[in-house]
């Protein structure tokens, strides 16, 4: 059995990690963090914010809702709090589907 490397987790994601991610300003994610009341990123003594994995999926979330199926803020929030298991289940099918469309096109690559 060949050996296969595991997916290296983090416990927390640094504010430049997260604008990476999502290829937006520091601003954008600090206005969220304000506007939406699931995204509680931890601060350091520094006061430096440092997202979990949880805020990072609930920014996708957000993300979703707003810049791909065009939701205003106040519309996403709704939406987050009338339907948060669905959004949450739909968002993980989205990610599962973006997964294997990479796979796919990796296979595709070295045919």
């Amino acid at each position: 059995m060949p050996y296969k490397e595991r997916e290296i987790t983090k416990l927390y994601y640094t504010m430049g990690e997260v604008t990476e991610m999502f290829d937006v300003n520091a601003s954008q994610i600090r206005f969220y963090e304000k506007e939406f009341e699931i995204l509680q990123p931890k601060k350091n003594k520094k006061g430096n914010r440092l997202f979990s994995p949880e805020d990072v999926e609930n920014l996708k979330i957000i993300f979703h809702l707003v810049k791909e199926k065009g939701f205003t803020l106040q519309g996403a929030k709704e939406h987050l709090k009338a339907n948060k298991s669905e959004v949450k289940e739909n968002q993980k099918v989205i990610d599962s589907l973006e997964r294997l469309k990479q796979f796919l096109l990796e296979v595709r690559e070295h045919l």
